[in-house]
């Protein structure tokens, strides 16, 4: 229904902005001639509680993002009119809509905007430059009140200060409609990502936990005949190889994210998602299709699937699966039901030894083919950056920041 809502917006709010920005001019006025600008100061000590009561119940902000700039209350507020804060330091840039009164300490700015400024079209024009802002590299990375007071603001219809406000206010009525509209729309995609990921949860653990057919239970006779077939085997029984990564090649680039003719094959480390990736070589050390297992950090018994050629280094450890007994997909699957653990005395990490005494289920090829083609499914739905609500989610995100972006592009008188 949101996403229906969605579409009908987006066409009669083009056609509308179209018409409300046509023949508008833009004088463009440095912020210090914009708004007052204020910097934070200290905590106050005297009157301080790190939760809210009665007594103590104005905010004490200071940078980061949404909840994670609460420092704690007080009850003096020091900024009493609709303001925007960014943050100075740590998430520098960050820019939030504060329209109840506030206390501002160190490590966040504070915009309040003066006559003829609505507060909350300002808000939506500092969010587009938030990424922006020429911060110095030496020394600690922090924006202060000189850096910022010199940047353009677009003052729309300067020569008509009643229609400026009523062409702000229509603005921000778009742009208020659209983020509510979009944030239900994530809302319910979350909503849907998060049944889908439990029931995905779900179907894995049903599929892959043949423990109950070990146990006498009364079921159907697919169930028996299955128990018959499932054996378990140690990970050493069933792979081609078990081995630990070593050194990082000779001949290889760093940090290096995509192949090239003289370095194609990638070197895997220990670490989850994209952070894998270490680099590419001239040389492989794998030359089929594996499962990978980190061996130390704090990931310790993450895996994954590698496919094609390439080399693992050092606390990385390589499983290639005897394909007559086990399926690439299945041995990445079935791990998610098996406990991998690391020695527990000195660094934690696992061994190619202990690896290799690791015993899982192994049920017939053609039983492994049939889950793992449901799980793929159910996996593609849920993680997948091409297909799937996560993508749907960013989408949203994107369409937003286009309409966003449209509205606020403004060029000089």
């Amino acid at each position: 229904m949101v996403n229906f809502q969605l579409s009908i917006f987006n066409c009669k709010s083009m056609s509308h902005l179209d018409k409300l920005l046509e023949g508008v001019e833009v004088e463009w006025k440095t912020l210090e001639t914009v708004f007052d600008i204020f910097a934070g100061g200290d905590v106050p000590k005297e009157s301080f509680s790190e939760i809210e009561t009665e007594e103590f119940n104005i905010p004490i902000l200071s940078n980061g993002i949404d909840k994670k700039s609460l420092y704690g209350w007080t009850n003096i507020p020091k900024i009493v009119k609709p303001s925007l804060t960014i943050s100075a330091r740590g998430t520098i840039g960050w820019t939030s809509y504060r329209d109840k009164p506030f206390f501002p300490i160190v490590r966040l700015l504070v915009l309040t905007p003066k006559a003829g400024v609505n507060p909350k079209f300002a808000y939506y024009f500092m969010k587009t430059i938030e990424d922006n802002y020429n911060v110095p590299q030496n020394g600690i990375p922090q924006l202060t009140k000189p850096m910022v007071k010199d940047i353009s603001f677009p003052i729309l219809c300067p020569d008509n200060p009643k229609k400026s406000l009523e062409v702000q206010k229509e603005i921000v009525r778009i742009l208020d409609t659209f983020t509510e509209l979009t944030a239900e729309l994530t809302a319910e995609l979350t909503a849907e990502l998060t049944a889908r990921k439990k029931q995905y949860n779900y179907y894995r653990e049903e599929l892959l936990n043949f423990n109950c057919l070990n146990e006498d239970l009364q079921d159907s006779q697919d169930s028996q005949d299955l128990r018959n077939k499932v054996e378990w085997k140690s990970l050493g029984e069933v792979c081609s190889s078990i081995s630990a990564g070593g050194d990082v090649p000779e001949n290889s680039i760093k940090g290096q994210t995509v192949p090239t003719d003289e370095y194609p094959y990638p070197i895997y480390a220990n670490a989850t998602g994209e952070g894998g990736l270490y680099g590419f070589t001239d040389k492989y050390k794998i030359e089929s299709d594996a499962v990978t297992i980190s061996a130390r950090g704090a990931k310790i018994g993450y895996h994954t699937i590698r496919e094609g050629k390439f080399t693992p280094i050092i606390r990385l450890i390589s499983l290639v699966p005897n394909k007559n007994v086990i399926s690439t997909k299945f041995l990445n699957y079935i791990l998610f039901m098996t406990p991998i653990g690391g020695n527990d005395g000195g660094i934690p990490q696992l061994t190619v030894p202990d690896v290799k005494k690791i015993c899982i289920p192994i049920p017939p090829l053609e039983e492994q083919e049939r889950i793992v083609s449901i799980l793929d499914k159910f996996d593609t739905l849920t993680t997948s950056i091409s297909e799937g609500l996560p993508k749907e989610i960013e989408l949203r995100k994107k369409q937003y920041e286009y309409y966003r972006d449209r509205l606020l592009t403004f060029k000089s008188v």
